[in-house]
């Protein structure tokens, strides 16, 4: 009986490190992100799961609060997990464009960074289009207030970053609502490690109403699973 005790105990003490660790490595170096929406298309695809390296931006540890020391701060072109400063909660994913005094101007669409223009990502784009195929350029607003297309000069506050998402006509981000602080920032994203597309062969409704809704959508997902998974974006590094 005490040889069982001392197993159980032994066992107990080895699941517990491991949940420990896990639950550190999860908030502290290394955690998973899902892309819901298209603010960031072509770069990332709603669908996406993608692993976010905490560490370099200088992680903040778990129960206490304390931020270890970074490697490096968010810079120009990084993609950028964050936490949104509308309501510090929801967890938001967009690239950096702008660091602390960097002078932020969108003209006609063209994002200049400090009076030159910014180095276009390979998969950004602009999706807004006239009836002849040209693209729709929003002017200022009434008053001279910015627009999504024309925006600045703005100057980014000191600890403070301006985001951007790649879809650059839709996308809410630092034109909107401002700049990021430092203490919202999570991680940089390194890679996708799964993907999953929804839209060709959308799974059924899931209703709670129906007991059978939930095997339906399990058989249905296993009937489509190698068409549903984008095999050509697994374990893309994400620059």
């Amino acid at each position: 009986m005490a040889k069982e005790s001392i197993g159980f105990w032994e066992n107990f003490k080895q699941i517990g490190f491991a949940v420990i660790m896990a639950f550190i490595i999860k908030t502290s170096i290394v955690e998973a992100y899902k892309i819901p929406s298209q603010s960031m298309e072509d770069t990332l695809l709603v669908g996406d799961f993608l692993l976010a390296n905490k560490f370099v931006y200088g992680s903040q540890l778990p129960l206490v609060g304390w931020r270890l020391p970074a490697f490096k701060t968010p810079q120009p072109g990084d993609v950028v997990i964050f936490i949104y400063p509308g309501d510090g909660i929801t967890k938001y994913i967009k690239r950096c464009v702008g660091v602390p005094g960097d002078t932020i101007q969108v003209k006609n669409k063209i994002l200049f960074v400090n009076g030159e223009k910014f180095i276009n990502p390979d998969h950004m784009k602009f999706i807004d289009t006239l009836a002849n195929g040209e693209m729709n350029i929003q002017p200022r607003r009434p008053g001279g207030l910015d627009s999504r297309d024309n925006f600045g000069p703005y100057v980014v506050p000191p600890d403070k970053y301006f985001m951007m998402g790649d879809n650059r006509d839709n996308s809410h981000d630092s034109r909107w609502w401002g700049p990021v602080p430092e203490e919202n920032v999570l991680g940089e994203a390194m890679m996708i490690h799964w993907s999953w597309d929804d839209s060709s062969h959308p799974s059924p409704e899931v209703s709670v109403s129906d007991p059978l809704s939930v095997p339906r959508v399990f058989l249905y997902n296993m009937v489509h699973f190698f068409q549903k998974v984008r095999w050509g974006r697994l374990f893309n590094i994400i620059s």
